[in-house]
């Protein structure tokens, strides 16, 4: 049993990495395609950013997610609930921002 726990967390450790660098390259790949879009002028380039942080900040969330499953200590559960409530109001944020950007959109055009 003691070996199938220390696999279970070898896999979920990776899986963490793994969200979390794919998380941080799509934050960066949105800004920098956001800074393009800026430079250019384009109008939709908020909407555009705030979908690429949207998706960053889902796979960033997906790791604290896992994180939770090897968990050891109470003080470490209150501290990973902590980062997924801030992760997820910033999602819930982003897409308000984004809903609220795409309804001015069909309103106005």
């Amino acid at each position: 049993m003691l070996f199938l726990e220390e696999v279970l967390g070898i896999i979920v450790d990776l899986a963490i990495l793994l969200f979390e660098y794919i998380g941080v390259g799509v934050i960066i790949f949105a800004g920098i395609r956001g800074i393009i879009h800026y430079v250019k002028r384009d109008p939709g380039t908020k909407l555009l950013l705030a979908k690429g942080l949207a998706m960053g900040l889902e796979f960033k969330l997906g790791s604290e997610i896992l994180r939770t499953v090897v968990v050891r200590e109470l003080s470490e559960i209150y501290i990973v609930a902590g980062i997924i409530v801030l992760r997820a109001i910033l999602t819930i944020l982003i897409h308000w921002e984004i809903k609220n950007d795409e309804g001015e959109k069909m309103a106005g055009g």
